[in-house]
């Protein structure tokens, strides 16, 4: 039983039936009709996946190729290489510091567009001086409705983004990858750390390192899911609903290391944890 069919097997196991079946089986007939690809792999759930799913149905070259930047939260590359590893994905990494473009250090609200549209720059180029015929990246059918400036990216570099194109949601790709018995199934989404700052606040390496600090710090101390918000010298936290007693009984300690690392004062968002809260009020 070659991988591919091993896959359908879990699956079948897994009662994984129509119409997500379907949707699974017209995304591998979509990766296998590519002679050779590059996909974008940033380590995320939906980037993991596709990598994944192009490995298994591709007779053709692939790879999965990472661009590491100073925005990618702490411990992505260790667990990039953990995850190409286990699965025998061909890979590669490439660096980029989008800091070096002054309108992206600026933090315009087009600033994922800046970021994406040279990241996929690299990778188009990277793709022609290796010989690979298509660029794949993993945007997923709910991102169609938020604020996802990087859509446009996509587009104007003619890169391919096969989970929306076959209508797979964010909640789909999760049991897909449970059922397939991937680890990254339940991996909280973790974006770059430039949307923890406000747009119109300069992006600077220090800010950066003080984002990825704190939330280092408060991962470490049992909060899977965590966002540290920079507010000049204000932090603003979030954490998940049912964790803010939990933050506010350690909040002596929390105070303190946050101070010991630049913060001047330190909030806890009662509304919690919400993707995208640096985007409330945007005219979209």
């Amino acid at each position: 039983m070659n991988p591919l069919e091993q896959a359908n097997q879990r699956l079948e196991n897994a009662g994984i039936t129509h119409p997500l079946k379907a949707k699974w089986q017209s995304l591998i007939t979509e990766l296998s009709s590519y002679p050779s690809a590059v996909i974008a792999y940033s380590g995320g759930v939906d980037s993991s996946f596709l990598a994944y799913a192009a490995a298994q149905a591709m007779g053709g070259p692939m790879i999965a190729v990472t661009v590491f930047s100073p925005l990618e939260p702490a411990g992505l590359q260790q667990d990039v290489f953990r995850f190409v590893e286990q699965y025998g994905i061909k890979h590669d990494f490439l660096t980029h510091d989008p800091l070096q473009n002054a309108k992206f250090q600026n933090n315009p609200p087009e600033r994922c567009y800046l970021c994406k549209l040279g990241i996929l720059n690299i990778l188009w180029e990277y793709a022609r001086d290796n010989h690979y015929a298509v660029l794949l990246e993993g945007q997923n059918a709910d991102d169609q409705h938020e604020y996802r400036p990087g859509r446009q990216a996509v587009k104007e570099t003619g890169t391919f983004s096969p989970l929306a194109q076959n209508a797979l949601t964010k909640a789909e790709i999760r049991w897909l990858a449970r059922a397939l018995g991937l680890p990254i199934w339940n991996q909280p989404s973790s974006p770059c750390l430039a949307t923890r700052i406000p747009y119109g606040m300069t992006i600077t390496e220090e800010r950066l390192d003080q984002i990825a600090s704190a939330e280092n710090y408060l991962h470490q101390r049992g909060f899977p899911v965590v966002r540290v918000r920079h507010l000049q010298h204000y932090a603003s936290i979030e954490v998940e609903p049912d964790h803010l007693a939990k933050l506010l009984e350690m909040r002596e300690d929390v105070v303190s290391y946050f101070k010991e690392i630049g913060f001047h004062h330190v909030a806890l968002d009662l509304q919690g944890y919400r993707s995208g809260s640096m985007d409330e009020g945007l005219s979209l």
